[in-house]
C-alpha cells in the first residue's frame, strides 16, 4: 500500500516528490523490519500558507513550519532515550501509521540557507515526519539524540550525508 501523496502545491513536481517520498518511505519502513505492504501513511505536499493554518489549529503556533505529523497511535517511549513502542500491524489488515504535511516554502528556504539540495532536505524532513509517526520525538534531550541518530542512519542507507553537519 505504501504512501498516499496529495500534491497541494505544484512546485513539488520540480523535484519529483512522488518518487522521492515513495523511495524514502520504503527505505525507512524496512529499516524497522516492517513491510511497505503492511503499513500505509498519507502525505500532503503543501506550502507555508496551508501549514501555518494547520500549525495554528493543532499546535497553537501561528507560523509556518517545515513538517507536521499526526501519528495514528501514541508509540512514544515513556522514558527519555528509550526506543519507541513498535507499531503492531495486523497481519490481516494494513496499519495506518498516520499523516504528514510538508511545506515547500519552508523546505526550500531551509535548503538554500543550509546549502543543501531541495531533494535531500525534503527527504530528510519526510523521514523526520515519518519517524514521528513511528513514535520518535525530540522534546526530551535523550529522545532528540536518538531521533537524530536514527535519521542519520536511515538517510545513509539512501546515500545521503548527515543533515546535521553544517556545510
Amino acid at each position: 500500500m505504501a504512501i498516499d501523496i496529495l500534491i497541494d502545491d505544484t512546485r513539488w513536481r520540480s523535484i519529483n516528490v512522488i518518487d522521492l517520498v515513495n523511495q524514502a518511505y520504503v527505505k525507512t519502513i524496512t529499516c524497522f523490519g516492517l513491510s511497505a505492504d503492511s503499513c500505509e501513511s498519507a502525505l500532503v505536499a503543501s506550502n507555508d500558507r496551508r501549514i501555518s493554518k494547520l500549525n495554528a489549529q493543532h499546535r497553537d503556533q501561528n507560523k509556518p513550519t517545515n513538517v507536521l505529523s499526526w501519528p495514528t497511535d501514541e508509540l512514544r517511549a515513556e522514558i527519555d532515550g528509550d526506543l519507541p513502542k513498535p507499531p503492531k500491524p495486523d497481519p490481516d489488515d494494513v496499519y495506518h501509521l498516520g499523516d504528514i504535511v510538508i511545506s515547500y516554502d519552508s523546505c526550500e528556504r531551509e535548503a538554500i540557507f543550509e546549502r543543501k539540495s531541495l531533494s535531500d532536505h525534503t527527504t530528510h524532513l519526510f523521514v523526520h515526519g515519518l519517524l514521528h509517526l513511528l513514535g520518535y520525538d525530540h522534546h526530551r534531550e535523550l529522545d532528540a539524540a536518538l531521533m537524530e541518530q536514527t535519521e542519520i542512519e536511515i538517510l545513509a542507507t539512501m546515500g545521503l550525508a548527515d543533515p546535521y553537519i553544517a556545510r
